[in-house]
């Protein structure tokens, strides 16, 4: 008999789990079908809508020269707060208005031109890559809580969540950064004929890649619906904790989809304690944003950037906020 050394269980451990959901998939195909239906729908909807036009124009915004006008301009304030040259204020920026995974493509453009250097890109990808504007204040703002003021709150508390985030990996990346210091031989400026139909290519793969995973696992998540697996889980959360079984539901589901724990938390009121959950959900992204994370920032090595860390304080720090500007500003 063979031994089932740790190594082999690593080994053998996901082959039996994709067996294991394909024989589901067969089992329950009616409700796999219809999430994925849903997570159609939301891709044609939403995502590529508001993230297919953000990638082109960060793409071609990058290979235009905006992250090198931005430099001279930023380079003071960004080297003080977070460690990085001025190239990464572009990152930022397009990070906080365009969506997840926008921001870590554009540190990935920056690293790939050579503007940014390696220990800079992945501080950078850690705070730079956030929730955008439209999703947090009209899906979850007003779609949700129906207040495009709890939307605004959010907002706010993700942008602060983020710089806190920065704040702190710039701290252990201080001294990395004092030795490196700007990069050298960047990338020429491409011409606008070269540039947008890279851009487009570049745009088009990527929203196809995370619409992939966005429907994979809002499969996922529909067929451990359909065992009762979440049902259970949030009953057994809700009787252990305050929160409720539709907060547990949300919680739940959030942590490895995005979209389907934000939409759970439809139905509950604007108070407190439901946008800091709310928050943290967003800052958090889901496993499925930081798969599609590592998939974008794939064959560089900015994917073994402590992502999952990072976005897990962005959410811890974001509850509170949340919370307290909830109690300020109502």
């Amino acid at each position: 008999m063979t031994k089932m050394t740790p190594r082999r269980i690593r080994r053998v451990l996901p082959l039996l789990c994709t067996l294991l959901l394909f024989a589901l998939l067969m089992l329950y195909s009616a409700p796999a079908a219809a999430a994925a239906k849903q997570a159609l729908v939301l891709c044609a909807q939403v995502l590529i809508p508001s993230l297919l036009p953000f990638f082109v124009l960060s793409g071609l915004l990058s290979a235009l020269g905006l992250s090198r006008a931005l430099n001279r301009a930023a380079a003071p304030l960004m080297q003080k707060l977070f460690s990085v040259s001025g190239a990464g204020a572009a990152a930022f920026l397009l990070g906080l208005t365009g969506g997840y995974p926008l921001g870590a493509a554009s540190v990935k453009t920056l690293y790939q031109r050579q503007e940014l250097s390696e220990p800079e890109a992945k501080r950078l990808v850690c705070f730079c890559n956030n929730s955008g504007p439209a999703f947090i204040v009209g899906a979850a703002g007003s779609g949700v809580f129906g207040s495009a003021k709890a939307g605004l709150i959010l907002y706010l508390s993700h942008l602060i969540a983020a710089v806190l985030v920065g704040l702190l990996f710039s701290v252990s990346g201080r001294k990395a950064a004092q030795k490196t210091g700007k990069t050298v031989s960047p990338s020429p400026i491409s011409d606008f004929s070269a540039a947008f139909p890279e851009a487009v290519s570049s745009a088009v793969r990527s929203t196809l890649l995370i619409c992939g995973y966005v429907v994979f696992f809002s499969v996922f998540v529909g067929l451990l619906d359909a065992l009762g697996i979440f049902s259970a889980f949030s009953g057994l959360l809700a009787s252990h904790t305050p929160l409720s079984i539709g907060q547990s539901r949300a919680i739940l589901t959030g942590l490895l989809e995005l979209g389907s724990g934000v939409g759970a938390l439809h139905g509950q009121s604007y108070a407190p304690g439901n946008l800091a959950l709310c928050a943290f959900l967003l800052g958090w992204g889901g496993v499925s944003v930081l798969f599609q994370t590592r998939a974008v920032l794939a064959g560089t090595p900015l994917a073994k950037a402590p992502l999952a860390r990072s976005k897990l304080l962005h959410g811890l720090f974001s509850a509170p906020i949340a919370a307290a500007l909830c109690i300020l500003l109502r």
